[in-house]
């Protein structure tokens, strides 16, 4: 219960703090404090009645305290305060008015100053709460490098000048896309893992989800953050029928759907149907209603494939990209046939970025099995399993490929 309270409190408290002295490293440090201050004192003297001006005001003795260490920071802090007005604590009433900036740090994080890379990692870290050690674990890197990358980014925003602000109007509209797009990247490795023994990283899927339920509670109104979240629900709700015992791959044909789960669709329906109400159709509602018609279907025989392809017409007009283009091309052969599928396949392969990507030779060995073309599919299938950093992935790319050798 307190550990729940305090992961959602944690980027609030941080963006109080990082408004009120600008620095982004000291603040999260004495952030992290006040957390484990928290964490000690709450269970035995109770959840305060404001738990949030609580951290804040713990996180600001903690600055405090920091900055007149320092001779230098003394003297910055006293020319911050003669320039804004502030006193050494922040008043009382901005912390009675309980005013959030989680949006602002959600801008500052996915700065457009920074790379995706680097905007993941230090999203986790500053929004999701994640250690450098858990964000290193989920993206398979060592945790002295990972510590490296959110270190220069946070010396990067510094660099760039980039001011705790929203932002104008038209850059707004530019770094909320932004931030979306950030967590979209997230969302996907934590529900397909681009390398690595385990075919899914739920806990990031799952921070994630949380994130973008902050982001949408952040800008209510905007059909894309809806979207987003959709999206991001309707796809995890088949997480648990996505890999049998052992951890091997299960592909959505052939999935239990009777392990999917029911009310994680029935709020991403919701939404999208919410979001699409709004009528500024974008490419994550699109995406949140493809989901959803096959979250709908009863069984995969009965999946609406022409719905799902109009859909993915409309998404590559406005969305143009290699995986919509390689999935709108799945979506045509279900409708029209593995051949006119193929047709489509020859021609989206002229994209160069298909090069590090093994997806597209993954979906050219199911329609040539489909197709009756069993000696192509067969090296088609080991083309794409020699492509993949995915352990499961890869198995179960070869099983295929055994499979059809055996049939032969």
């Amino acid at each position: 219960m307190i550990e729940t309270l305090l992961r959602e409190l944690a980027p609030q408290a941080l963006a109080a703090v990082v408004r009120r002295y600008r620095d982004f490293t000291a603040a999260e440090d004495a952030v992290q404090e006040a957390l484990v201050a928290a964490a000690a004192q709450w269970p035995a003297a109770g959840v305060p009645e404001n738990p949030r001006g609580w951290l804040i005001q713990v996180a600001s003795r903690r600055m405090t305290d920091f900055i007149r260490s320092e001779s230098a920071r003394r003297r910055r802090e006293t020319e911050v305060a003669e320039a804004r007005g502030y006193t050494a604590h922040l008043e009382s009433t901005e912390l009675q008015e309980g005013r959030d900036d989680t949006l602002l740090l959600f801008f500052l994080c996915c700065h457009q100053s920074l790379t995706p890379a680097s905007a993941i990692a230090l999203t986790l870290r500053a929004l999701g709460g994640l250690t450098t050690a858990e964000i290193a674990k989920a993206f398979l890197t060592p945790e002295a490098t990972m510590g490296q990358r959110i270190s220069r980014a946070k010396q990067t925003i510094q660099s760039a000048g980039a001011g705790f602000r929203m932002p104008a109007p038209a850059e707004r509209e530019a770094r909320l896309a932004q931030v979306m797009h950030v967590l979209y990247l997230m969302f996907n490795e934590g529900y397909t893992s681009s390398g690595g023994e385990e075919f899914q990283r739920p806990e990031l899927a799952a921070e994630t989800i949380r994130l973008a339920r902050a982001l949408r509670q952040s800008v209510p109104d905007h059909p894309e953050a809806i979207g987003l979240l959709a999206l991001m629900l309707l796809t995890d709700a088949r997480r648990v029928a996505r890999t049998g015992p052992f951890g091997e791959m299960i592909p959505l044909t052939v999935q239990d759907r009777r392990l999917w789960d029911r009310a994680l669709i029935g709020e991403g329906v919701q939404l999208v149907t919410d979001a699409l109400a709004k009528g500024a159709v974008g490419p994550y509602q699109l995406q949140a209603a493809i989901a959803a018609v096959h979250d709908e279907a009863p069984a995969a025989v009965e999946t609406d494939w022409a719905q799902i392809l109009t859909l993915y017409e409309v998404l590559k007009r406005i969305s143009p990209g290699p995986m919509v283009a390689l999935n709108h091309a799945v979506a045509a052969s279900m409708v029209h046939g593995p051949a006119y599928g193929l047709k489509l396949l020859e021609e989206i392969e002229q994209d160069t970025r298909w090069k590090q990507n093994h997806r597209l030779e993954a979906a050219r060995a199911h329609l040539l099995e489909k197709a009756g073309e069993r000696a192509l599919a067969i090296a088609s299938y080991r083309r794409a399993a020699a492509g993949t950093a995915s352990a499961p992935e890869r198995n179960y790319l070869l099983m295929q490929a055994a499979r059809l050798q055996d049939a032969g």
